[in-house]
Formats: C-alpha cells, structure tokens, sequence
C-alpha cells in the first residue's frame, strides 16, 4: 500500500492542501513524533488510500496554531480533521481516530450537499 501522507510544514502548504480539493473532502492528520497514542493512529491513517495532510506538531507548531485559530478547532495530538469547502465538517482524536471511522466520515462528509 503507498503512502498516503502529504507533509504539510507551514501555513502556506496547509492553504494548497485544502484548496486543492475542489470541494471534495481532505484529510488532515495532526501527529506527535513522541507519543505512543500517536504512533498507533499514525499506523491507522496510513491504511488510508486518499491523500492525508501530515502535520507532525513538534515541527510545524505555528500550523497547528493556525488550524486553532482559524477554524475555531482547539488543539489536540494525535487529531484527525476533515475539510469541506474550507470548514471542518469532522474530527476525532486519540483513540478515536480509527481507519474504517475516517472512511465512513469521508463517505458521509461527500455524500450530502448543503441545501
């Protein structure tokens, strides 16, 4: 299986990553390079097909502040967010954050339109 993730280091890729999607949801996957948890979530994501927008924390933390800030999204590692049409329409965290839960959002997240 390849690797699905795309390392997004600061703000301007996180700009590219989320606009790339023409409407479509993305993933992002907010990881910590220390942390056990984040390890076996880290193991999750990577059975994704799809793209996944990899920020590793201890890295790009001024990225994470903008995701905070800007999305109204209070910060936590490991995190999986999903964005539609520039809002975060799902996210999970720690132990939540499982392959089969993320492909179902995804389903759910292209599956109905906004009225």
């Amino acid at each position: 299986m390849a690797d699905p993730f795309v390392e997004i280091g600061n703000n301007d890729s996180l700009e590219r990553f989320i606009t790339q999607s023409n409407g479509a949801p993305v993933v992002i996957f907010k990881h910590s390079d220390t942390c056990g948890i984040s390890a076996r979530a880290y193991s999750e994501m990577s059975q994704l097909t799809r793209p996944v927008g990899l920020i590793t924390v201890q890295a790009a933390r001024a990225v994470s502040a903008e995701i905070e800030g800007r999305f109204n999204v209070a910060h936590e590692s490991p995190q999986v967010l999903i964005f539609r049409d520039g809002k975060v329409v799902w996210s999970a965290s720690h132990g939540q954050i499982k392959a089969a839960a993320v492909e179902a959002a995804l389903l759910d997240s292209s599956d109905h339109s906004e009225q």
